[in-house]
């Protein structure tokens, strides 16, 4: 997950740095330390993305057209 996607992913869902810290159980200063694009622990990004993909987000890898995120359909 790159730092745009978390951007992305937050807007989609409606969330705030504050919601998505909390929903991931890290803390706020992480969040944003990943969007700055700063180097996180693989366990850290992983829990911010469950959170993220538990709130309906799927992300998208660079396929050509580069990378981003949509809402799951059920959604």
């Amino acid at each position: 997950m790159r730092a745009v996607q978390s951007k992305m992913a937050r807007a989609a869902v409606g969330w705030g740095v504050r919601d998505l810290a909390k929903a991931a159980a890290v803390s706020v200063d992480t969040v944003s330390r990943l969007e700055r694009g700063e180097e996180l622990q693989p366990r850290t990004i992983d829990a911010i993305r469950a959170a993220l993909e538990a709130a309906g987000v799927e992300f998208i890898p660079e396929n050509g057209g580069g990378v981003g995120v949509r809402l799951r359909k059920d959604q």
